[in-house]
């Protein structure tokens, strides 16, 4: 079956498929930490959504351009001058009025018997707050623009979690914040030895809004801990994530006390090509399976989170009298008890 369209192109994310049925994609912007700006929002729902129902693609890892990052996370400075967050900019304190202004003269007075006492005048009452300007946005409305910002990112974050193909997210140097939220949508987690986690968010005044909050405690073995990093912001490094499972793996030359080791500022070149060797290894494993069935996991886990035993069982049931019909099951049982090592299935 041929590739029903072309993928999108965009200049902020590399696909390439360096083996078959797995789709590299890689967020394109190292000269600034592959930062996310507005434009990086509305180009990675497309691409996921291409890549979900393309039948040469069966894995995805997905990881970022150079040495020194995964994604540093929101590109503050671009976000402080365009886009929802740069119409919450503080106004500059209004000038103090002349009746502030003017210093107050003190008051003689005599008393009854001519003795004379010295009082400050009163400042005068401060007039009543002026109206809101015409221009002022109404709050209500403010509140309705966020509103659609927060989702609009929400959904493209999300765009990871509803692709239909399993997803490895591999983590490398730093991630922080944003690099965290995507993460989570992905299936499997692989961290360097050498990559750095923090949920920036707090320090700039924001709860993060892009799922991290709602996915990191269902995901990880302590909500303790997941308070610990929400509400400090700290960094940690990837033998902490291992230990609390944010991650599966720490892959490319895992060392010894890794959380004692000073953060490398030129990244670690080494480390993230040993660990895109391992996670090619992973996903080309993963590729060779039969499509039907892999998806089928995916949606299967996917769909009894939050849901009883009982209620997955159904699904499950109702979910594989159908696809048990597929002819992979057959194949691989013959090819299987023929003792050949490698079952070739057709494409999704």
């Amino acid at each position: 079956m041929a590739e029903s369209s072309s993928p999108p192109t965009s200049p902020y994310f590399n696909l390439t498929y360096p083996i078959p049925y797995v789709a590299h994609v890689e967020i394109n912007r190292p000269e600034k930490l592959n930062a996310f700006i507005e434009p990086m929002w509305l180009h990675l729902p497309p691409l996921f959504s291409h890549l979900s129902s393309s039948p040469t693609t069966r894995v995805i890892i997905l990881s970022g351009a150079g040495p020194k990052a995964f994604t540093a996370g929101l590109d503050l400075h671009a976000a402080s001058t365009s886009g929802p967050l740069a119409q919450l900019s503080p106004s500059p304190p209004a000038p103090p009025s002349p009746n502030q202004q003017q210093q107050q003269q003190p008051t003689t007075y005599s008393l009854p018997t001519g003795t004379p006492y010295t009082t400050q005048t009163p400042p005068p009452p401060s007039p009543p707050p002026p109206l809101p300007a015409s221009s002022s946005p109404d709050p209500a409305r403010l509140a309705h623009t966020l509103l659609t910002s927060i989702t609009t990112f929400q959904t493209s974050i999300s765009s990871l979690s509803t692709c239909r193909k399993p997803i490895l997210a591999l983590l490398h140097g730093h991630c922080y914040g944003l690099g965290i939220e995507l993460a989570l949508c992905a299936d499997i987690r692989f961290a360097t030895p050498t990559a750095t986690f923090a949920v920036k968010e707090i320090d700039i005044g924001i709860a993060a809004d892009l799922g991290l909050l709602s996915r990191l405690g269902k995901m990880t073995a302590s909500e303790s801990w997941v308070k610990d990093v929400c509400f400090s912001g700290r960094v940690f490094r990837a033998a902490e994530a291992l230990r609390f499972g944010l991650v599966s793996r720490v892959v490319g030359g895992a060392r010894e006390n890794e959380e004692e080791e000073e953060e490398e500022e030129d990244g670690d070149g080494e480390g993230k090509e040993a660990a895109m060797r391992e996670a090619l290894g992973w996903a080309e494993t993963v590729a060779g399976k039969s499509p039907v069935a892999v998806q089928g996991s995916k949606e299967i886990i996917e769909w009894s989170r939050g849901r009883s035993v009982e209620d997955g069982l159904r699904y499950t049931a109702v979910w594989n009298a159908a696809m048990l019909q597929t002819e992979d099951v057959g194949r691989a049982m013959r090819e299987k008890g023929g003792r050949r090592r490698r079952v070739r299935f057709e494409k999704l």
